[in-house]
This record gives structure tokens, C-alpha cells and sequence, in this order.
């Protein structure tokens, strides 16, 4: 039985356990990477194990997120990280070199490598043909001490491409399909792997576009193979010796199977307010448009800002419209600077930023009052653009460029625009932005730690009781946006817990931080799918600080799971979700003999207000219980 991609790179860095759906495995990680909103707490954590040299082949402190400067907070930030990466041997790219997915994309990453990276999205890497998975800060600064990462080994989903995509179509309307069809959470517990002759259709950061945005279905991540497109997108960055021929074998079984046809794909795009929300732009209709963003991690690639250029040359952005534009590397943005394309956008009327993630994390750009928002980005949770009441769209960059134009939602195949194929180009490499480590010396190399630094919350090793008020009764798909806000008033804060805590859940409950002060000890209820979205542990981290104790929900998405578990925080599930309605605020809840309960794939709960008991799915791995018993990631490392 011949064997998927997937099964191959996983096997070439087993460590531990057997590759199969549903067991524990510990892989060797090559590679890590980091940026500044996450970052601080993986360097505080890395310092807290007491780390004298790090173990992975390469890793890099990106900063791309908190690059608005409009206090000391964030340039604190970015001297800490940057002491720690000089302590440790971590490359350091500057603020303004760009966004940490494109970035790695161009610079570091290589086919059949594995990847951890502090945000959700760093399985972009599989457009390369890496395994490249997004985790919790704490994940990630384990792999960086050990060298190493523990996971159960997911199912492996087969998405077969078939055909060629036709004009005005793009990678972004491919993944905008995909999420339809399997949802925000059908991705969970799944390695989604592409495959066909489709796929040979695909340049690397079209590919890039589609596995940057897996992290949406709540997969462990996407991968494509590296074949002759991948040598020659790494032949134009300089780097064709990194390249590796690497597919499945064509006899390999899959767990599941979709299909794709290519050429049967329209203009799409995801209304608010989540990204599985698809439908044709047709469909949506010509609906009038305030703000056009084009960027992100997503779509901010070199072919797909020029051919944005190449739709707005001559022409003029609608002057009810703002169109703002950023590209995703200073290597991407010094070319368009070369070949006049950026001239183009900006005599249409565009506005160009720096290069970072900006609006699509809610630091800067926030739409009007009621705005209609048309986004490259790959999330459009409600109120993340940092306006609570606008409604974004997400589409292509082709869709948005002509949508600028004629200031209305537009399906680029009936606009009469010509759209040409635009050539891949060689890239001059610079890496003036790039701060290469001397010698790494830990004893000899002083930390930069600015006042609002704070330590991070530890937890305690688990009792034989744990007791909780219910101070949150929570709906499908809370994200970690909701749990803890992201935008430019909250980003400067996220290496100060005790200051974040407070806007916990304030979007969903403006007295959730003062109800667990009251309590003490607190439950939060949820529905499924919780805790989707960003890797950002602060959603962990803060309830944590607020004396959250478990959470008990109808599902979890991967990520936060981890992070809770990482924390000490027990993330469990109703084995019946319709009890879910029997809860209210300010019941106490009761779980006795807990750890002598965890050995149990199933513990009981008592609702101590109704004396009703209910049931509870544990399935936590051997690992994870260690984690939970001795009270979090570090407490288990450090015992």
C-alpha cells in the first residue's frame, strides 16, 4: 500500500509512537518561527525553562504585528524578542521586512521540513511541501528547547484537483469553495493533503494562499507536493539547492476524499462573518462597497499585487471608495517599486502601508460605522476589523481590485476588464532587515525586559477537587478574538497578562473579567467548535489569570484545546451536548476524585446547585495528562 506525502515527512521525523489515526506521536521539528504578538510570551517561556541552547536547525522572531508604535509598549516588545533571539540564536527580522508566512515562504522554508510556528496560520509552509503546523507560544518554545513536538497523528483528507482555473479565478476562490463545502470545523483532527493534476496548474504561493487558509477549517495543517513549480518559485528566491522533488505515491490511501474540480470554480466570496460562509459574488450581488483591503499573509504575494497593478493601470479607484494596499515582503515591495506596478496603484488612488499584517488583526484601517469591508484577509470574525458593527467580505485580490473600481461588489468575468497572465520574476535577495546571531551566549548576553513585560500566569499542580462557578455560558464557534480581543488598543498588552485579563470576553460579556474576580474560581460553558481561530495562548493565559478551572463545551478546535491543556486548564466534553441547555450563571459545578477521574475516558460532573450529574468525554493522551496533573506544560517539564 503506497503512502500519502503527509505519512512520508512524518515518518522521516518520527521520534516516538506509531503513524496512525488517533495515536500520540513526538516528531523532530526543524524549524520555528514567531512574531511579535505571540512572540514575547514564547521567549518568556523559553527563559523559564532555563534553555542553554536551542535545538531546531533554524528558527526566526518575526516582527510583523505590533509594528504601530504609538507608545513604548510595542518597541519594548520587539528589544526583548530581539535580546532573547541574540541570547539564543534565533534570526531576527526587523519591523517593515514584512509578514512572518511570506517571509519564511521566501527565505527559509524547504520542502519536506517540519515547521512549528506561533501562529495559526504557519501551515502557509505547505505550499512548499513542508509540514508546517501552527501551535500554542508554549508548543513552540518546547520545540525550541527539545528540538522536539508531540501530536496525535490526524487523518489524512485527500483533496484531488482536477482541471485549470479560468480567468478571474484565483487560489483564493479555491479555498473559499473547499471551506463551503467542509465548513470552519470540518478540518479538525485532519491533515489536508492536494493532490491531482490540478495541482500542477498552481504556482507555489497560489498553494501557499490555499494552505495558509486550511488553518480556517481547523485542520493540524495543508500540504501540496514539491514539484517543478516549487524549484523554480525557490530558483527565483535564490534558494533552488533547497529544493526536493516530494509527492505521495500514486497507489497511496487516503482517510477521506474530495473532489475539486478546478474549471467548474466562479468569483467567490465569504460574507460576514465567518470564512465558511460562501457563496458566488454573483450571487451576493452588486452590493456597494466603503473599504477595499488588499494584503495579509494570504494574498499579498508578488503575482498577486501585480495583478492588482495590472488591474487598476490606468483606471481610477471609485472616490467613495477606500482602497488600501500592502504587500507582504519588503523584497515583494522593492520590486514593484522596480517595475513601476506600485506607480500604478498609487496613481489609481490606492493607499500603501507597510508591510505587516495591520487591519487584518484590527491595527489600523478600521472601516466606518456599517462599513461593507471587501478583504484579502483570511478571517472575518465579527468586529475584528475593530469595528464592531461592519460586515466583511473575504474575496480574491482580483475581485477586490475591480470591486475598488466600480465601488461595488464585482465578478471580475462579466466586468469587460482584461486581467493578463502575469510571469513569475527573480527576486534580488537582501536581508538588510535580517539580524544574524554572533555566538549565541546565554550567560553573557543581557535581557531587554521593559515595564510592561509581565510574568506569565502559572498554574498549580491539580487537586482531587476542582470546583467552579459558571461565569460563562458561550455560543458555537467563539473565537479566540472574542475570548481575548485583538486590536490596536489590546496588542500593545500582550506580553502584560494582569492588564489583558480584564477585556476577556468583553465582546460577548462586558462583566465576564469581574464575574470570575467574584468567583474565584470559575467554569466557562461552551458550544462547539470553541476556542477557533488565531494560535494566540492569551486565550488560555487570561482565564487562566481569572481562576477559570475547566471548560466544559460541546467541541473544541485544535488549537486552543492545546493551549488550555498547556495552561492546566481542563478542556472537556459534554458527552451529550443537549445538557448544554441545562446551565446557567452562577451555578457551581463540582468534579470530585479528578485525578484518579482522568484515567477514565468519561468523568462525572456534579451540578452542585441541582444535584444533577452529568457526563464528560476526557480524551486526553498520556501526555496531556501529565500536563493536566502536574498543573501545565512547564510544570510537567520542570518535574
Amino acid at each position: 500500500m503506497g503512502k500519502t506525502l503527509t505519512c512520508k515527512i512524518l515518518e522521516s521525523h518520527l521520534l516516538d509512537g506509531v503513524i496512525a489515526p488517533g495515536n500520540e506521536i513526538t516528531i523532530k521539528i526543524d524549524q520555528t518561527l514567531t512574531q511579535d504578538s505571540t512572540g514575547t510570551m514564547v521567549y518568556l517561556q523559553l527563559e523559564a525553562m532555563d534553555v542553554d541552547k536551542i535545538k531546531t536547525e533554524l528558527s526566526v522572531a518575526y516582527i510583523d504585528h505590533n509594528t504601530l508604535q504609538t507608545g513604548f509598549e510595542n518597541a519594548d516588545d520587539h528589544e526583548f524578542i530581539k535580546s532573547v533571539a541574540r541570547r539564543h540564536g534565533v534570526l531576527f527580522s526587523k519591523p517593515g521586512n514584512g509578514i512572518c508566512h511570506q517571509l519564511h515562504l521566501e527565505n527559509y522554508g524547504i520542502p519536506g521540513k517540519t515547521l512549528l510556528g506561533s501562529d495559526s496560520h504557519t501551515p502557509t509552509g505547505g505550499g512548499l511541501g513542508m509540514i508546517a503546523i501552527g501551535a500554542g507560544g508554549l508548543d513552540v518554545a518546547v520545540a525550541m528547547a527539545k528540538g522536539t513536538y508531540s501530536l496525535t497523528v490526524p487523518k489524512v483528507l485527500k483533496v484531488e484537483l482536477k482541471g485549470r482555473l479560468k480567468p478571474w479565478v484565483s487560489a483564493k476562490d479555491v479555498i473559499l469553495y473547499v471551506l463551503k463545502q467542509l465548513t470552519v470545523k470540518g478540518g479538525v483532527g485532519r491533515i489536508i493533503e492536494y493532490t491531482g493534476e490540478g495541482v500542477n496548474t498552481l504556482s507555489v504561493t497560489d498553494r501557499a494562499t490555499i494552505t495558509n487558509m486550511g488553518a480556517e477549517l481547523g485542520a493540524t495543517t495543508s500540504v501540496f507536493p514539491s514539484d517543478e513549480n516549487t524549484r523554480i518559485y525557490l530558483a527565483s528566491q535564490g534558494r533552488e539547492k533547497d529544493f526536493l522533488p516530494l509527492s505521495a505515491d500514486s497507489d497511496a490511501v487516503y482517510d477521506e476524499v474530495l473532489d475539486v474540480d478546478l474549471s467548474s470554480l466562479t468569483p467567490l466570496a465569504a460574507m460576514p462573518h465567518s470564512p465558511d460562509n460562501v457563496d458566488t459574488v454573483q450571487n451576493i450581488g452588486p452590493i456597494k462597497v466603503d473599504q477595499v483591503a488588499i494584503r495579509s499573509c494570504t494574498n499579498s504575494s508578488y503575482t498577486d499585487l501585480m495583478k492588482v497593478a495590472e488591474i487598476l493601470r490606468g483606471k481610477k479607484v471609485r472616490p467613495d471608495v477606500s482602497l488600501v494596499i500592502s504587500p507582504g515582503s519588503s523584497r515583494i515591495l522593492s520590486k514593484l517599486a522596480q517595475n513601476g506596478a506600485l506607480a500604478s496603484m498609487i496613481n489609481s488612488g490606492a493607499r500603501i502601508i507597510e508591510n505587516a499584517c495591520g487591519p487584518c488583526i484590527g491595527m489600523g484601517q478600521s472601516p466606518k460605522s456599517g462599513a461593507v469591508s471587501l478583504r484579502t484577509f483570511n478571517r472575518n470574525f465579527k468586529g475584528r476589523s475593530g469595528t464592531l458593527d461592519a460586515n466583511v467580505y473575504l474575496v480574491s485580490p482580483e475581485t477586490a481590485a475591480v470591486s475598488a473600481i466600480r465601488g461595488i461588489l464585482t465578478d471580475g468575468t462579466s466586468s469587460g476588464f482584461s486581467l493578463p497572465e502575469i510571469q513569475s520574476e527573480n527576486f534580488n535577495v537582501n536581508d538588510n532587515f535580517i539580524i544574524y546571531p554572533e555566538d549565541a551566549n546565554k550567560k553573557n548576553t543581557a535581557i531587554e525586559m521593559g515595564p510592561n513585560i509581565k510574568p506569565f500566569p502559572r498554574n498549580t499542580r491539580l487537586s482531587d477537587t476542582l470546583t467552579g462557578t459558571v461565569v460563562l455560558q458561550a455560543g458555537n464557534n467563539i473565537t479566540t478574538d472574542d475570548i481575548m480581543p485583538s486590536d490596536s488598543r489590546l496588542l500593545p498588552y500582550r506580553s502584560n497578562i494582569p492588564y489583558l485579563a480584564d477585556y476577556c470576553f468583553e465582546k460577548i460579556d462586558p462583566n465576564f473579567a469581574a464575574r470570575c474576580k467574584e468567583a474565584k474560581e470559575g467554569v466557562i460553558v461552551g458550544g462547539e467548535n470553541y476556542g477557533q481561530g488565531s494560535s494566540r495562548e492569551h486565550a488560555a493565559l487570561a482565564p487562566l489569570y481569572l481562576g477559570i478551572k475547566f471548560v466544559l463545551a460541546k467541541s473544541f478546535a485544535r488549537i486552543h484545546r492545546a493551549n488550555l491543556i498547556n495552561s492546566g486548564i481542563l478542556p472537556i466534553a459534554f458527552e451529550d451536548p443537549a445538557d448544554y441547555d441545562e446551565f446557567k450563571l452562577g451555578q457551581k459545578l463540582v468534579i470530585d476524585n479528578v485525578r484518579e477521574q482522568l484515567a477514565n475516558p468519561v468523568i462525572v460532573i456534579k451540578n452542585a446547585d441541582t444535584g444533577k450529574e452529568y457526563r464528560a468525554i476526557t480524551n486526553f493522551s498520556e501526555l496531556e495528562t501529565e500536563m493536566i496533573l502536574a498543573g501545565g506544560k512547564i510544570n510537567q517539564i520542570k518535574q
